[in-house]
């Protein structure tokens, strides 16, 4: 028999005992809701539905055929040597023989025969079947010829030229000429030759291109270039220049002051247009300097020569060098068809031998520096074609190889203000040219 205390202690026992076994049924819910969530739709029936749709009857169709009508293609062609219209045709993917047929008899299309030139572009439109749609070009003067097929055939019209302008640089060394020089960077022949008379032009005043020039000598421009379709048609103006001669190095921008002049000032806003230019032809050869005691090959006698001979070609174009107004233009003893301008009341400049003068040149008028007075010729004295230039100040003669040139009134402070903001981005392009020598980058 169990005492008191005994049975108290299975009493409790057996309560644990109970109480454990009841709670294995809820540690089982609350493990089971960990492990796997359950949703009210978990046992929800599913259904599937078929239903067809009728598209609406008024929904265009698209077919292939529809697409390659619709589609055009441009395609640019360089003329290669040996090309005939008929090969011009087959690497622009053309293959249409009714455009071929007008392209090779027309009359109306004559130009597009006459025209295939090496390396000039042609460009076409055709549909992808093949079929010419329209075929444009530039002809000799600039112009764009269009031919366009259309209701009855095809058909030739000339348009003016959608010119686009681009800025382009070069940069040279010179090994013998400036053209040289240039002409070595790739460009066209008419390019190079506008870019050698602008930079003749522009540095004018501080160097002497017939003497000054020197194996090394270095250029940089920034330039303007006019495109017709993609195609470079001519050179504009140069818009910056570096010019490095016997190592002193010369830099350029262009800006316009106003709106109808423009001119060509160093980065720090100072005019490099001299009031003289210091050569009126752009190129030639100094046949004879100034001198205080000269054989003279006509009178056969020593006398002083007081101008320089340039020796050019008959015709070659003779600039006035500086502002002024024409005091005399005529024959004048051994001049021969001479002008003379004076200028800023106490410089005068002698231009002699010429062959003739320029269209309307009277006694009396305003020329501006640049202008063309007349054309090289062997006009009294002369043995050859040459130009006899002189010039003096206060009626005294000076040798103009070597006299000092004034410079030109300088910009006031807006302008200069106007300057620095305009021409910053020409400056930059000039620094990225003198620092990297590239020879060539469009």
């Amino acid at each position: 028999m169990l005492s008191p205390n005994n049975l108290t202690q299975e009493k409790k026992l057996k309560l644990r005992w109970l109480v454990a076994l009841s709670s294995l049924p809820l540690l089982g819910v609350v493990t089971a809701f960990g492990i796997v969530p359950q949703s009210d739709n978990a046992y929800t029936p599913l259904a599937m539905v078929a239903e067809e749709i009728v598209l609406p009857h008024d929904t265009p169709t698209i077919t292939s055929a529809s697409n390659s009508k619709a589609a055009t293609f441009w395609r640019n062609e360089l003329v290669q040597r040996g090309d005939t219209v008929t090969e011009l045709l087959r690497r622009m993917q053309v293959e249409d023989s009714s455009a071929s047929e007008y392209l090779r008899r027309n009359q109306a299309a004559a130009s597009v025969r006459q025209l295939l030139a090496v390396g000039k572009f042609v460009q076409a439109e055709t549909n992808a079947d093949g079929s010419l749609l329209a075929l444009r070009y530039l002809d000799n003067k600039g112009s764009q010829i269009v031919i366009e097929k259309g209701i009855s055939g095809f058909k030739t019209s000339i348009r003016p030229p959608l010119l686009e302008q681009r800025l382009l640089m070069r940069s040279g060394e010179i090994s013998s000429t400036l053209f040289a020089a240039i002409d070595a960077t790739g460009l066209p022949e008419s390019t190079a030759n506008q870019l050698v008379n602008q930079l003749a032009e522009i540095f004018g005043g501080d160097i002497d291109f017939h003497r000054d020039l020197r194996k090394g000598d270095k250029f940089s421009v920034v330039y303007e270039m006019n495109y017709n379709n993609g195609e470079p048609v001519r050179a504009g103006r140069i818009r910056a220049a570096e010019f490095i001669s016997q190592g002193v190095s010369y830099r350029v921008v262009y800006f316009k002051a106003d709106n109808s002049h423009g001119d060509y000032y160093s980065p720090d806003g100072k005019s490099m247009r001299k009031a003289f230019l210091r050569s009126p032809l752009e190129f030639s050869r100094v046949s004879s300097g100034f001198s205080l005691s000269r054989f003279h090959p006509v009178l056969n006698t020593w006398r002083a020569h007081k101008g320089v001979d340039y020796a050019a070609a008959l015709g070659t174009k003779v600039k006035v060098t500086a502002d002024g107004t024409v005091s005399f233009v005529g024959k004048q003893g051994g001049y021969g068809n001479v002008v003379m301008v004076t200028h800023q009341s106490h410089h005068t400049t002698v231009y002699g031998h010429l062959s003739r003068f320029a269209s309307g040149l009277r006694r009396g008028q305003r020329v501006g520096q640049g202008d063309i007075i007349g054309f090289v010729g062997m006009t009294g004295l002369a043995t050859g074609p040459h130009l006899h230039y002189e010039f003096m100040v206060n009626a005294q003669h000076r040798d103009p190889l070597r006299v000092a040139l004034p410079n030109a009134a300088p910009m006031d402070n807006m302008q200069k203000l106007a300057f620095q903001e305009a021409t910053r981005s020409l400056t930059a392009r000039l620094g990225l040219l003198h620092d990297t020598n590239l020879a060539k980058l469009d």
